[in-house]
């Protein structure tokens, strides 16, 4: 069968990061050609395609199955692109999965008539016994972990499917369906890897840990290394991500990984996230000898109040320890935090933006609270009448979505501006950047004058 995957593009007008290879759909791509199907990919981020000049691409090709990704952003996009893809297609099969549908999976089906089939949470396994059934003409009935319209048009949901444990038994993802030359930025590609899935903790602002659930599933170690080794050959490449969502929560499982990486004397450099009460001296040491030169930690709050809100099950002197600690290893710390949490106050809100600068990381990741289906904090938003914004378009995490009585959609917006500008105007981060130099200098410094012009333009205005 022939099977065309898509990466929507971002909506009009939306905070879009520049394009990151689409790990997800690589390993659909490659589970259903270890299963004999012919796949091509369609990335519209990386393509620069709109919904119109997707049309034009879509038409060249002659898919049975159409699959695409979404998430909460891009949910309005995806829906768009494959109505198109339908109206060229109309004999196709069109498949939705991703963490939006996954909790508005009937809402998904109900507002867009393209969409045939919705796959819940993990897809690999489940797009591959669809394709099955589909070449031999059956019934989607009793495939677990989907959503779908039947012959007579009544939407079906079936049981969800259990997570997969044998992450190994997936194949490598097929990076070579993708336009590998277009993430190529700043003088590399830098490839993203995963070496777990899951979370053990259970934060109320997160759809990831519900979409892959509380349970860590972990690769082999020597697997993940020798899959850095071969796209190092192949693409001649020695930059990494990872893109679990705690990397280090298996202890073990890292020291592995990281001995592995020296023992095959890999010359590499790659980066990851995790939780600081995951992180000690000897596994930093270890990590940074390794090749690690940056880690993002989930700090989310200065407010020990607030921290308490969102269940995240840390507190102050952890996230002091973990950055004075993965500074001196020499590694590169960028400080992830979420403003306007519900129960938030102005003051809670200004204690976190202090708090992160007194951590000195080398960057920031100041991002607004925003109610993503699927999680408690969507349901306490809804249940207190606070949504303010139901365009799933404004959900980029850079705008205000919702309000409570303690704080309005401008003061968050006013605050996250302050906050960045705070950050990146600092002497100290200026002269730190013009030291570090090299791609990471210039990346800060070019921030630092993108918020300096615009507070000179705001200034004069």
């Amino acid at each position: 069968m022939k099977v065309t995957l898509i990466n929507p593009p971002y909506p009009p007008n939306a905070h879009a990061h520049p394009p990151f290879i689409p790990l997800g759909i690589a390993y659909l791509g490659a589970v259903a050609e270890k299963a004999g199907h012919e796949v091509n990919v369609i990335d519209c981020q990386a393509e620069r395609l709109t919904v119109e000049t997707f049309k034009q691409r879509i038409s060249k090709e002659k898919p049975d199955v159409i699959g695409i990704t979404s998430t909460t952003l891009l949910y309005n996009s995806a829906k768009d692109v494959l109505t198109v893809a339908k109206e060229e297609h109309p004999t196709a099969v069109t498949m939705m999965g991703g963490s939006h549908v996954t909790f508005w999976d009937e809402n998904a089906l109900n507002e867009c008539s393209a969409i045939d089939v919705i796959v819940r949470r993990e897809g690999e396994i489940t797009f591959m016994e669809l394709l099955q059934r589909l070449q031999d003409k059956q019934s989607f009935s009793g495939v677990l972990g989907i959503t779908y319209r039947n012959t007579d048009g009544k939407i079906i949901r079936n049981e969800d499917r259990p997570f997969l444990v044998d992450l190994d038994s997936l194949p490598s993802p097929a990076y070579h369906l993708l336009p590998i030359d277009a993430f190529h930025r700043m003088g590399k590609t830098i490839f993203p890897l995963v070496t777990s899935r899951g979370c053990v903790q259970w934060c109320d602002f997160c759809s990831t840990v519900r979409m892959f659930g509380r349970g860590y599933r972990t690769r082999n170690p020597h697997t993940v290394v020798n899959e850095m080794e071969m796209l190092q050959n192949k693409y001649g490449e020695s930059q990494f991500t990872f893109y679990d969502d705690a990397f280090t929560i298996n202890r073990q499982h890292t020291l592995t990984m990281c001995a592995d990486i020296k023992a095959k004397k890999l010359n590499v450099e790659w980066d990851c996230e995790t939780r600081v009460d995951a992180v000690d001296k000897e596994l930093l040491e270890k990590m940074h000898d390794a090749g690690c030169i940056t880690v993002w930690f989930g700090v989310e709050s200065g407010s020990e109040k607030i921290l308490g809100k969102m269940h995240k099950k840390i507190n102050r002197d952890q996230v002091r320890d973990a950055f004075k600690l993965a500074q001196k290893t020499g590694m590169m710390t960028i400080a992830s935090s979420v403003i306007g949490f519900p129960g938030e106050t102005e003051e809670t809100a200004w204690e976190t933006v202090n708090f992160i600068n007194s951590l000195n990381p080398d960057d920031i990741g100041c991002y607004i609270a925003t109610p993503y289906p699927g999680t408690p904090m969507y349901e306490e938003v809804i249940k207190n009448g606070w949504l303010r914004v139901t365009d799933f378009n404004k959900y980029d995490t850079a705008t205000p979505t919702f309000e409570t009585p303690e704080l309005s959609m401008e003061k968050i917006r006013e605050i996250k501006y302050k906050a960045h500008q705070k950050f990146y105007l600092r002497p100290g981060y200026i002269f730190k950047m013009m030291r570090r130099g090299g791609t990471y200098g210039r990346s800060g410094l070019k921030t630092s004058a993108a918020y300096a012009l615009r507070a000179m333009h705001i200034k004069l205005s």
